[in-house]
């Protein structure tokens, strides 16, 4: 090479593999929206979001992910979660749920009681005092004006989503150990903090 030229090597490995968050999710618009928002270039994480549509029950929602684990791949440094609200579904239902969770450790249930919407106001207050669904989306609409199944992502900055971890954890204490049966409370911040953000 002559004096003067710049070696120009490119490295021959490839490129490390993002780590799947596969996430089965009860609605179809809002939590994957909400999540899709870590699906960065720079993120180390890729998000993968199994939406529901009209089969929202928990037992279609766990058929939905059982479906698509039967088809492909989960490597071992992936993760499976399942999303729903515990609404007005039975204890029978998300106990189904929580028992899928525990038979692998890269499985998960995030709940949040009442409905996802709880997990959303955290970003802004301490989410005290719900009393029912309603009032979670009438809440939520003082910080989000005109709140329809709609977000907007500029809204969840980095920090808010540190708050609101933080605020849940507070209201998850004792950890419950399989989905928190309180109105007011979420364990969507167990697999908000395993997803790296940049």
């Amino acid at each position: 090479m002559s004096p003067g030229r710049r070696s120009f090597n490119r490295p021959t490995g490839i490129r490390p593999q993002r780590k799947l968050f596969l996430i089965a999710t009860e609605g179809e618009k809002i939590e994957p929206k909400y999540f899709y928002m870590f699906n960065t270039t720079l993120s180390t994480a890729k998000i993968l979001c199994l939406k529901g549509g009209h089969a929202s029950s928990p037992p279609k929602v766990l058929k939905r992910m059982a479906n698509w684990l039967n088809e492909n791949d989960l490597k071992i440094f992936d993760e499976a979660w399942i999303v729903v609200d515990k609404d007005q579904w039975t204890d029978s239902q998300i106990e189904e749920l929580s028992s899928w969770a525990k038979s692998k450790e890269n499985y998960g249930l995030a709940l949040s009681n009442p409905k996802f919407e709880y997990w959303l106001l955290l970003h802004f207050e301490d989410g005290v005092a719900i009393r029912s669904s309603r009032d979670c989306s009438d809440r939520l609409k003082k910080h989000i004006p005109g709140y329809d199944k709609d977000i907007n992502a500029s809204k969840f900055t980095n920090e808010r989503i540190d708050q609101a971890i933080l605020r849940a954890e507070k209201g998850d204490n004792p950890p419950s150990s399989g989905w928190p049966k309180r109105l007011g409370s979420t364990t969507v911040y167990r697999l908000v903090k395993r997803i790296p953000r940049p």
